[in-house]
């Protein structure tokens, strides 16, 4: 229990860390830019409590907000990227539902499963994200083709990250 919340607070920081220090200075095209702090509410506890899901999401997205100066923006995106989560876990629940302690990753629930999961949240806060900033209509394809564009690449960094830190479960 303890080391899985010293876990998740070293989590929480590095990626903050990594987004506020490198990833919020690229944009490939104008079009694509990858968030990948996000991956810290992707990887929180199938059962974690709503209330608490989203006092993290709006912490998370406020510190992003300070550092990014973009006054709420990323804090409304996560919000609604942790209030649509537990719909999306019972959309796409495998058939045995979850276990109590399970975390979303790719190694517990296969490499498909997860892709939906990351691919359909992070389209949610990219798409509120994005939408928020440009706050008009007329832009609109020129928007959801930077939200796509963005969620995949996303997605992949999500992924690969992963692959790379994810460690096997050992068998007792």
């Amino acid at each position: 229990m303890i080391t899985e919340l010293i876990r998740y607070v070293i989590s929480f920081f590095a990626l903050l860390l990594i987004q506020v220090a490198v990833l919020n200075n690229i944009h490939l095209g104008g079009y694509i830019n990858p968030f990948i702090y996000v991956m810290f509410l992707l990887m929180l506890p199938v059962r974690m409590p709503g209330l608490l899901l989203l006092v993290l999401a709006f912490l998370l997205g406020l510190i992003i907000d300070m550092f990014s100066n973009t006054v709420g923006m990323h804090a409304a995106a996560c919000v609604f990227m942790a209030y649509a989560r537990p719909t999306v876990l019972k959309f796409i629940a495998p058939r045995d539902g979850y276990e109590t302690e399970s975390a979303p990753s790719v190694r517990e629930f296969g490499f498909n499963w997860y892709a939906i999961y990351a691919f359909i949240l992070v389209f949610l806060h990219h798409l509120m994200l994005f939408y928020i900033e440009v706050f008009r209509l007329s832009e609109f394809f020129p928007t959801m083709f930077r939200v796509v564009l963005s969620t995949i690449f996303t997605v992949a960094i999500v992924i690969m990250v992963q692959f790379l830190t994810d460690k096997p479960k050992l068998k007792k």
